[in-house]
Protein backbone atom coordinates (compact mmCIF):
# COMPACT_ATOMS: atom_id res chain seq x y z
CA UNK A 1 0.00 0.00 0.00
CA UNK A 2 1.32 3.42 -0.85
CA UNK A 3 0.72 6.58 1.16
CA UNK A 4 1.98 9.93 -0.11
CA UNK A 5 4.27 8.18 -2.56
CA UNK A 6 5.76 5.72 -0.05
CA UNK A 7 5.07 2.07 -0.80
CA UNK A 8 4.33 -0.31 2.04
CA UNK A 9 3.99 -3.98 1.12
CA UNK A 10 1.55 -5.74 3.41
CA UNK A 11 1.82 -9.47 4.00
CA UNK A 12 -1.25 -11.47 3.00
CA UNK A 13 -1.27 -14.99 4.52
CA UNK A 14 -4.44 -15.78 2.59
CA UNK A 15 -2.45 -15.56 -0.64
CA UNK A 16 0.80 -17.01 0.65
CA UNK A 17 2.71 -14.18 -1.02
CA UNK A 18 3.70 -10.60 -0.44
CA UNK A 19 1.04 -8.14 -1.49
CA UNK A 20 -2.26 -6.56 -0.60
CA UNK A 21 -5.49 -8.05 -1.93
CA UNK A 22 -8.90 -6.62 -0.93
CA UNK A 23 -10.52 -9.80 -2.23
CA UNK A 24 -8.69 -12.05 0.23
CA UNK A 25 -10.72 -13.72 2.97
CA UNK A 26 -11.84 -11.32 5.67
CA UNK A 27 -10.08 -13.47 8.28
CA UNK A 28 -6.73 -12.60 6.74
CA UNK A 29 -7.47 -9.18 5.22
CA UNK A 30 -4.58 -7.04 6.51
CA UNK A 31 -6.28 -3.74 5.75
CA UNK A 32 -4.52 -0.39 6.00
CA UNK A 33 -2.25 0.62 8.86
CA UNK A 34 -4.22 1.30 12.10
CA UNK A 35 -5.34 4.85 12.62
CA UNK A 36 -5.42 5.86 8.97
CA UNK A 37 -8.38 4.09 7.43
CA UNK A 38 -11.15 1.90 8.74
CA UNK A 39 -12.03 -0.81 6.22
CA UNK A 40 -15.75 -1.51 5.85
CA UNK A 41 -17.08 -4.39 7.92
CA UNK A 42 -20.24 -6.12 6.78
CA UNK A 43 -20.43 -8.98 9.25
CA UNK A 44 -21.99 -11.41 6.76
CA UNK A 45 -20.65 -14.96 7.26
CA UNK A 46 -18.63 -16.15 4.30
CA UNK A 47 -18.06 -12.70 2.85
CA UNK A 48 -14.90 -10.66 3.01
CA UNK A 49 -15.04 -6.88 3.67
CA UNK A 50 -15.82 -6.28 -0.01
CA UNK A 51 -18.83 -8.56 -0.23
CA UNK A 52 -17.12 -11.32 -2.19
CA UNK A 53 -17.23 -14.92 -0.91
CA UNK A 54 -13.87 -16.17 0.31
CA UNK A 55 -12.32 -18.60 -2.16
CA UNK A 56 -12.91 -21.58 0.12
CA UNK A 57 -16.56 -20.75 0.74
CA UNK A 58 -17.94 -20.77 -2.79
CA UNK A 59 -19.47 -24.22 -2.54
CA UNK A 60 -19.25 -27.13 -4.99
CA UNK A 61 -21.70 -25.73 -7.54
CA UNK A 62 -19.89 -22.43 -7.91
CA UNK A 63 -16.49 -24.07 -7.81
CA UNK A 64 -17.53 -26.34 -10.66
CA UNK A 65 -18.96 -23.57 -12.80
CA UNK A 66 -16.39 -22.52 -15.39
CA UNK A 67 -18.04 -19.19 -16.16
CA UNK A 68 -18.56 -18.07 -12.58
CA UNK A 69 -16.13 -16.58 -10.11
CA UNK A 70 -16.19 -14.55 -6.88
CA UNK A 71 -16.38 -11.47 -9.09
CA UNK A 72 -19.78 -12.61 -10.38
CA UNK A 73 -21.08 -12.61 -6.84
CA UNK A 74 -20.20 -8.95 -6.58
CA UNK A 75 -20.74 -7.26 -9.93
CA UNK A 76 -24.03 -7.60 -11.82
CA UNK A 77 -23.97 -10.28 -14.51
CA UNK A 78 -25.32 -7.72 -16.99
CA UNK A 79 -21.93 -6.00 -17.14
CA UNK A 80 -20.19 -7.06 -20.36
CA UNK A 81 -16.81 -8.59 -19.65
CA UNK A 82 -13.83 -7.82 -21.85
CA UNK A 83 -13.02 -10.72 -24.14
CA UNK A 84 -9.88 -12.60 -23.30
CA UNK A 85 -7.04 -11.21 -25.38
CA UNK A 86 -3.66 -12.75 -26.13
CA UNK A 87 -1.90 -14.32 -23.15
CA UNK A 88 0.28 -12.14 -20.97
CA UNK A 89 4.04 -12.20 -21.49
CA UNK A 90 5.81 -14.69 -19.20
CA UNK A 91 6.27 -13.38 -15.66
CA UNK A 92 10.05 -13.31 -16.00
CA UNK A 93 9.71 -11.02 -19.03
CA UNK A 94 7.54 -8.47 -17.21
CA UNK A 95 9.39 -5.49 -15.80
CA UNK A 96 7.42 -2.78 -14.04
CA UNK A 97 7.80 -0.28 -11.23
CA UNK A 98 4.42 1.50 -11.10
CA UNK A 99 4.19 5.14 -10.11
CA UNK A 100 0.88 6.96 -9.68
CA UNK A 101 0.42 10.73 -9.53
CA UNK A 102 -2.79 12.53 -8.59
CA UNK A 103 -4.00 14.87 -11.30
CA UNK A 104 -5.17 18.39 -10.39
CA UNK A 105 -3.44 18.10 -7.02
CA UNK A 106 -3.49 21.92 -6.46
CA UNK A 107 -7.30 21.89 -6.84
CA UNK A 108 -7.64 19.03 -4.36
CA UNK A 109 -5.40 20.93 -1.93
CA UNK A 110 -7.60 24.02 -2.26
CA UNK A 111 -10.63 22.00 -1.20
CA UNK A 112 -8.68 20.17 1.51
CA UNK A 113 -7.80 23.49 3.16
CA UNK A 114 -11.48 23.93 4.07
CA UNK A 115 -12.26 20.19 4.42
CA UNK A 116 -13.47 18.72 1.12
CA UNK A 117 -17.18 17.95 0.85
CA UNK A 118 -18.76 15.61 -1.69
CA UNK A 119 -22.48 15.84 -2.42
CA UNK A 120 -24.38 12.55 -2.41
CA UNK A 121 -27.89 12.18 -3.83
CA UNK A 122 -30.49 9.47 -4.21
CA UNK A 123 -29.87 9.24 -7.97
CA UNK A 124 -26.10 9.48 -7.57
CA UNK A 125 -23.72 12.42 -7.97
CA UNK A 126 -20.29 12.46 -9.61
CA UNK A 127 -17.27 13.49 -7.58
CA UNK A 128 -15.93 17.02 -7.69
CA UNK A 129 -13.04 17.46 -7.91
CA UNK A 130 -13.03 14.46 -10.26
CA UNK A 131 -10.67 11.61 -9.35
CA UNK A 132 -7.97 11.36 -12.03
CA UNK A 133 -4.48 9.89 -11.94
CA UNK A 134 -1.46 9.55 -14.21
CA UNK A 135 0.20 6.14 -14.21
CA UNK A 136 3.81 5.43 -15.23
CA UNK A 137 6.37 2.68 -14.87
CA UNK A 138 4.13 -0.10 -16.21
CA UNK A 139 5.30 -2.89 -18.50
CA UNK A 140 4.11 -1.86 -21.96
CA UNK A 141 2.98 -5.35 -23.01
CA UNK A 142 1.48 -6.61 -19.75
CA UNK A 143 -2.19 -5.98 -19.02
CA UNK A 144 -3.47 -4.18 -15.96
CA UNK A 145 -6.80 -3.68 -14.22
CA UNK A 146 -7.42 -0.37 -12.43
CA UNK A 147 -9.97 0.01 -9.64
CA UNK A 148 -11.24 2.56 -7.14
CA UNK A 149 -13.03 2.10 -3.84
CA UNK A 150 -14.07 4.48 -1.06
CA UNK A 151 -13.73 3.48 2.58
CA UNK A 152 -14.50 5.03 5.97
CA UNK A 153 -11.71 7.03 7.57
CA UNK A 154 -12.98 6.60 11.14
CA UNK A 155 -16.01 5.55 13.19
CA UNK A 156 -17.36 9.08 13.70
CA UNK A 157 -20.30 11.11 12.48
CA UNK A 158 -19.64 14.81 11.88
CA UNK A 159 -21.54 18.10 11.92
CA UNK A 160 -20.73 21.58 10.63
CA UNK A 161 -21.12 23.99 13.54
CA UNK A 162 -19.84 27.53 14.04
CA UNK A 163 -18.12 27.45 10.66
CA UNK A 164 -16.12 24.31 11.37
CA UNK A 165 -16.45 20.54 11.29
CA UNK A 166 -16.62 18.62 14.57
CA UNK A 167 -17.39 15.12 15.75
CA UNK A 168 -21.11 14.69 16.47
CA UNK A 169 -21.22 11.08 17.60
CA UNK A 170 -20.63 7.51 16.56
CA UNK A 171 -20.79 6.57 12.89
CA UNK A 172 -23.89 4.97 11.38
CA UNK A 173 -23.62 1.39 10.10
CA UNK A 174 -21.93 1.29 6.70
CA UNK A 175 -23.38 -0.34 3.61
CA UNK A 176 -21.22 -2.91 1.78
CA UNK A 177 -18.58 -1.11 -0.27
CA UNK A 178 -18.18 -2.02 -3.91
CA UNK A 179 -15.00 -1.76 -5.92
CA UNK A 180 -15.42 0.22 -9.13
CA UNK A 181 -13.48 -1.30 -12.02
CA UNK A 182 -12.36 1.21 -14.63
CA UNK A 183 -14.34 0.39 -17.80
CA UNK A 184 -11.17 0.22 -19.93
CA UNK A 185 -9.84 -2.68 -17.85
CA UNK A 186 -7.94 -4.73 -18.68
CA UNK A 187 -5.62 -2.72 -20.94
CA UNK A 188 -1.91 -2.85 -21.67
CA UNK A 189 0.54 -0.77 -19.70
CA UNK A 190 1.26 1.21 -22.84
CA UNK A 191 -2.42 2.14 -23.19
CA UNK A 192 -2.80 3.18 -19.55
CA UNK A 193 0.37 5.31 -19.61
CA UNK A 194 -0.69 7.14 -22.77
CA UNK A 195 -3.61 8.94 -21.10
CA UNK A 196 -5.02 10.43 -17.93
CA UNK A 197 -6.99 7.75 -16.07
CA UNK A 198 -10.32 9.22 -14.99
CA UNK A 199 -12.95 7.75 -12.66
CA UNK A 200 -15.47 10.46 -13.51
CA UNK A 201 -18.27 7.94 -14.15
CA UNK A 202 -18.34 6.78 -10.54
CA UNK A 203 -21.31 8.21 -8.64
CA UNK A 204 -21.87 8.74 -4.93
CA UNK A 205 -25.30 7.95 -3.52
CA UNK A 206 -27.10 7.59 -0.19
CA UNK A 207 -29.74 5.32 -1.71
CA UNK A 208 -29.51 1.93 0.00
CA UNK A 209 -31.76 0.49 -2.72
CA UNK A 210 -29.40 1.60 -5.47
CA UNK A 211 -29.83 -0.59 -8.55
CA UNK A 212 -26.73 0.61 -10.36
CA UNK A 213 -24.08 -0.68 -7.99
CA UNK A 214 -21.53 -1.15 -10.73
CA UNK A 215 -21.24 2.63 -11.26
CA UNK A 216 -22.00 3.95 -7.77
CA UNK A 217 -21.04 3.51 -4.14
CA UNK A 218 -23.35 3.99 -1.15
CA UNK A 219 -22.18 6.45 1.51
CA UNK A 220 -23.59 7.93 4.70
CA UNK A 221 -24.07 11.67 4.91
CA UNK A 222 -21.89 13.52 7.43
CA UNK A 223 -19.27 10.75 7.47
CA UNK A 224 -15.63 10.99 6.39
CA UNK A 225 -14.26 8.86 3.55
CA UNK A 226 -11.03 8.12 1.70
CA UNK A 227 -10.84 7.03 -1.96
CA UNK A 228 -8.25 4.34 -2.71
CA UNK A 229 -6.75 3.58 -6.11
CA UNK A 230 -5.79 -0.02 -6.89
CA UNK A 231 -3.55 -1.31 -9.68
CA UNK A 232 -3.53 -5.01 -10.54
CA UNK A 233 -1.43 -6.77 -13.17
CA UNK A 234 -3.88 -9.23 -14.70
CA UNK A 235 -5.31 -9.88 -18.17
CA UNK A 236 -8.73 -11.04 -16.99
CA UNK A 237 -11.17 -9.58 -14.46
CA UNK A 238 -11.86 -13.13 -13.30
CA UNK A 239 -8.32 -13.23 -11.90
CA UNK A 240 -8.89 -10.29 -9.55
CA UNK A 241 -9.67 -12.29 -6.40
CA UNK A 242 -6.36 -14.12 -6.70
CA UNK A 243 -4.07 -11.29 -7.79
CA UNK A 244 -1.67 -8.98 -5.98
CA UNK A 245 -2.97 -5.45 -5.49
CA UNK A 246 -0.93 -2.26 -5.39
CA UNK A 247 -2.92 0.34 -3.49
CA UNK A 248 -2.36 4.11 -3.56
CA UNK A 249 -3.87 6.58 -1.09
CA UNK A 250 -3.78 10.33 -1.60
CA UNK A 251 -4.72 12.11 1.62
CA UNK A 252 -5.73 15.20 -0.38
CA UNK A 253 -8.78 13.28 -1.67
CA UNK A 254 -10.29 12.61 1.77
CA UNK A 255 -13.80 14.08 2.04
CA UNK A 256 -16.99 14.33 4.09
CA UNK A 257 -20.17 13.18 2.35
CA UNK A 258 -23.03 15.70 2.48
CA UNK A 259 -26.47 16.06 0.93
CA UNK A 260 -25.80 19.78 0.43
CA UNK A 261 -22.64 21.83 0.83
CA UNK A 262 -22.20 23.02 4.41
CA UNK A 263 -19.23 25.37 4.13
CA UNK A 264 -19.88 28.38 1.91
CA UNK A 265 -16.16 28.47 1.02
CA UNK A 266 -16.50 25.02 -0.52
CA UNK A 267 -19.55 26.22 -2.45
CA UNK A 268 -17.51 29.13 -3.80
CA UNK A 269 -14.73 26.79 -4.94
Amino acid sequence: MIFDGQEKILSSPALGMAGYNPFASGAFHPGPPPGLLTPPHIGIPGLNPYGIPAAGLLGPKLAAAQDRSPVDMFFPTSIPRPLRGPPEPPEQDVHDDPKVDLEARPLWEQFQEFQTEMVITKSGRRMFPPYKVKVSGLDKRAKYILLLDIVSVDDCRYKFHNSRWMVAGKADPEMPKRMYIHPDSPSTGEQWMSKIVSFHKLKLTNNISDKHGFVSTILNSMHKYQPRFHLVRANDILKLPYSQFRTYVFKETEFIAVTAYQNEKITQL
